[in-house]
């Protein structure tokens, strides 16, 4: 009894952290319970199993911070305790360790806000983009509240602690050094029980989405996401052996024009084309940030936030039922490049050894193209210029310097500060890039060389600010008002690039590389996934309206499909146009990967648990249906195969 009672004095300050930390966490579960109401599974057993759970996941993140503390305990001589140094590391650290879970919590409620999830990698890139990220929060949030905000809060709970006497407590007490390294013994074996036995996974206990995060704690979530960068696909799905994986999708890639160049394991192949056309016109690529399809009228938007969009639609070859591969712009970027399926854990993009891979550059270049990158913040953000750079892009970015290495192989250019009308937080507005992409274009056309330019967008984001009496909807006040002005910004090109020489012999091909928000309650949210796609082309592209499933990865084979070029294809990717083109559509989160397919979608979990759903696509719900085994192997073998190509450097 005696000894219970010197442990919880010299642990005051820690109990009573331990129970504000835990009441907190519990007041803001229920808060996003109650923010996403419409949404969740309502049944008093959901609601007390998210308790529960969130309460398992809160001490484990505290199980850290008790090894911290109890090494501090078992390390600080006893006859010190109570003494200046003592009180300072104590006073010090308790404060700080107030204040970061303080901003912990305000950063979850705004993380929320945009991406109605706990932390994830999202979160993780905040930490290394620190300028974007930065310039971000103080263009869109009022800073000035919420500093000082944070700052009394963490003040008042200091200020209780200090009231309940827990500092004084804690000052006056002395352990034994048994008692201190048995104390420090339990806390590391329940730390080391939550590294090695609870994953992030295990808080995925129900169909509903929203039931699953507010399960999760934020803390938890950012490191367990910290060490998911790359997850051996093997050890963490279901496979099939290597052999019928690759049996599997070389049928699905096989095409009568298609030749494999080699037996077994590679999807390598030579496309020829009938005519095999020596055409070459310019194409302008345009990645529009966050361009879900339902912003435009042609998918049921009533809004008129895109009408030169959807005039462009009419006129060029539009693509009504295409899906992206992720919700991150570097999974729109490794779809369109490199023409692949998302591969567990980070985007290629961000992967080492992601330079000299077969990419639509190796495409053009075999055709004598020039090929550029453009991006109007800094090209280091999500290693856009390391990736570029390392796989025969020329890189136009911003350029305003990074403690990062691009480790750019190819020439890097700035957009100068004479060259931009309009910035923020994360680059120049639409208008300057493609300002400076038709400048570019010029000197290209000049020499006689055909370009593929590159362009990725930003406007379209948070903080949605923008030029000034450009449109209709004030800069800053929202989604809606970006989207306009993303439109109107397109527009704007167009009429200066319709005076240029080169413009009757240019193709421009529009993709977003996410939708706004990938957020549902289901595992997948299909609609969220659904974007837009047109190629345009004056006299070079015949309008059509495309309505078989497709994916981002088909759209430059779709591309190379309607120039009637023969090519060396690496890609998973296929002519939507072609005579036997197999429907399907790949999707995937950080961990969750689906195969959509008719109207089925099978969904692959990291714990090895496979789903199978129809879809409604008039609710958007996702329904149980029994497992098909011979889908599921074919929704394996598509990643798999991507998996495998990557490991053994056969990407190239």
């Amino acid at each position: 009894m005696k000894v219970d009672y010197l442990l919880s004095k010299r642990y005051a300050v820690l109990l009573g952290f331990s129970k504000w930390f835990l009441l907190f966490s519990l007041l803001l579960r229920i808060l996003f319970f109650i923010w996403q109401l419409n949404d969740v599974n309502l049944s008093i057993f959901s609601f007390f199993r998210i308790l529960g759970t969130g309460f398992i996941f809160d001490i484990g993140v505290l199980s850290f911070l008790y090894v911290i503390s109890c090494l501090y305990v078992v390390l600080i001589p006893q006859k010190w305790i109570g003494k200046p140094l003592d009180k300072f590391f104590i006073y010090s650290g308790t404060a700080i360790a107030i204040l970061i879970f303080v901003f912990t919590f305000f950063a979850e409620i705004t993380f929320w806000e945009e991406f109605k999830c706990r932390f994830n990698f999202v979160a993780v890139d905040y930490l290394i983009y620190t300028f974007e990220v930065i310039q971000n929060i103080h263009e869109s949030y009022p800073l000035y509240i919420l500093i000082p905000s944070m700052f009394l809060i963490s003040g008042i709970i200091f200020y209780y602690f200090h009231k309940k006497e827990l500092f004084n407590k804690t000052f006056q007490s002395e352990l034994s050094l048994k008692n201190r390294l048995t104390s420090l013994l339990i806390s590391f074996l329940i730390m080391l029980f939550y590294v090695f036995f609870i994953t992030n996974s295990n808080a995925e206990w129900s169909k509903n989405r929203y039931n699953n995060e507010i399960s999760k704690a934020g803390i938890y979530s950012f490191f367990a996401e910290l060490r998911n960068n790359k997850l051996d696909f093997k050890t963490f799905y279901s496979s099939i052996s290597d052999e019928e994986a690759f049996q599997l999708v070389r049928a699905n890639l096989k095409e009568d024009n298609a030749q494999f160049l080699t037996d077994g394991f590679s999807i390598k192949r030579k496309i020829l084309d009938s005519i095999n056309s020596d055409k070459k016109p310019n194409v302008v690529f345009i990645l529009m940030e966050s361009m879900s399809a339902s912003f435009m009228s042609r998918f049921g938007n009533e809004k008129n936030i895109t009408p030169f969009l959807d005039s462009i639609a009419k006129q060029g070859l539009v693509f009504n039922n295409l899906y992206a591969t992720g919700n991150r712009t570097v999974r729109g970027m490794e779809a369109v490049t490199l023409s692949i399926p998302p591969t567990p854990g980070q985007s290629i993009v961000k992967r080492p050894n992601n330079a000299n891979l077969y990419t639509i550059s190796n495409v053009f270049k075999d055709k004598g193209y020039q090929c550029n990158f453009f991006y109007g913040g800094d090209g280091y953000f999500d290693n856009m210029n390391a990736f570029y750079g390392g796989n025969g892009f020329d890189i136009y970015d911003r350029g305003r310097g990074s403690i990062l290495s691009d480790a750019i192989k190819t020439t890097r250019r700035n957009i100068e500060d004479n060259e931009v009308t309009f910035e923020n937080a994360w680059g120049i507005c639409d208008e300057d890039i493609y300002a400076k992409m038709i400048k570019v274009a010029d000197e290209y056309d000049k020499k006689g060389k055909p370009f593929l330019n590159f362009i990725m967008t930003t406007s379209n984001h948070r903080p949605y600010t923008y030029p000034n009496n450009k449109i209709d909807i004030p800069s800053g006040s929202g989604r809606d008002g970006a989207v306009k002005y993303a439109d109107f910004a397109i527009q704007q090109l167009f009429k200066v690039a319709k005076n240029k020489p080169w413009f009757k012999n240019t193709i421009f091909v529009f993709v977003a590389d996410h939708c706004a928000s990938s957020a549902g309650k289901d595992e997948i949210d299909v609609k969220n996934y659904q974007i837009p796609a047109i190629i345009f082309g004056n006299q070079l592209i015949k309008p059509q309206e495309i309505n078989k499933l497709c994916s981002q990865i088909d759209v430059f084979p779709t591309v190379f499909g309607q120039l009637n070029w023969s090519y060396t294809s690496n890609f998973f990717g296929t002519n939507v146009l072609a005579k036997n083109y197999k429907e399907r559509a790949l999707m995937g989160t950080y961990l969750k990967l689906a195969h959509k397919k008719d109207n089925q979608i099978n969904i692959l979990s990291n714990q090895k648990i496979n789903s199978t759903y129809r879809w409604n696509s008039v609710s958007n719900h996702l329904i149980p249906i029994p497992l098909n085994q011979s889908k599921l192997k074919e929704t394996i073998s598509w990643y798999q195969v991507a998996d495998y190509l990557y490991l053994n450097s056969k990407l190239k």
